[in-house]
């Protein structure tokens, strides 16, 4: 097992500490895991924009100025369709597990900033919260019939401090009314520009200083639980 510099132990299957063809290596094999069509139809999307450019270049000429031309753009037709593949299959990966909504708002570019689980209960039911220029987004993930209300005490206690601030929020799952995963990222992207980039760092500060709003577990406090006691002051 490698260590780090800092002495924490590294795994060695993270991807952070791969070199880049093992990353690629790495990513191929959760593609390949995902469909098995995939890596040969990228193979083939390759193959077939060089083998144009090279007919190409039989027939038109010169060769050899059409065959570099097949093998660069080939090359990046099949790096497109690989990279749209690997996304897929992150995204069937890690479908219907609990904090999926959370990594994809926490791989959001664009000066994006989320806090996860911010509500919960103890179904768990829980919703996420990410700032950016749109303004506050709330993503719930859990079921569709408690999490309405969830989100809805969320947006209440948020615009106590950020009463001029657009909230959006959204459920994530296959139901009416909810999102897909899949869809999610370009979901929010696709929201309007509302707030520059002070006015969002502001209201990240404010949003910040409110305390989490996760709910104790309803039901009669058993009988033979005691409060606990305060520590006594030491005495110097």
């Amino acid at each position: 097992m490698v260590k780090k510099s800092d002495g924490a132990p590294e795994l060695p299957g993270d991807p952070g500490s791969m070199g880049r063809i093992q990353q690629i290596r790495f990513v191929a094999g959760i593609v390949r895991r995902s469909d098995p069509k995939y890596l040969p139809l990228v193979a083939l999307t390759g193959i077939g924009i060089l083998a144009i450019f090279v007919l190409l270049g039989i027939f038109i000429g010169p060769i050899w100025l059409f065959t570099p031309f097949g093998v660069l753009l080939g090359a990046i037709g099949a790096m497109v369709l690989f990279g749209r593949f690997a996304q897929t299959a992150q995204y069937k990966a890690i479908e219907g597990q609990t904090g999926a909504a959370a990594a994809i708002l926490q791989n959001l570019r664009g000066g994006f900033t989320t806090t996860p689980a911010i509500a919960a209960n103890r179904n768990m039911d829980v919703v996420h919260r990410t700032v950016g220029k749109p303004g506050v987004i709330l993503v719930g993930e859990g079921s569709p019939t408690r999490l309405p209300s969830l989100l809805a005490a969320e947006k209440k206690r948020i615009s106590r401090v950020a009463s001029q601030i657009p909230i959006y929020d959204f459920q994530v799952g296959d139901g009416e009314g909810q999102v897909p995963i899949r869809e999610l990222q370009k979901k929010i992207m696709k929201l309007p520009r509302n707030l520059k980039g002070q006015a969002v760092a502001e209201l990240n500060f404010r949003l910040n200083a409110l305390p989490q709003a996760l709910q104790m577990p309803k039901g009669p406090m058993p009988r033979n639980a005691r409060m606990p006691r305060q520590p006594r002051p030491r005495s110097r």
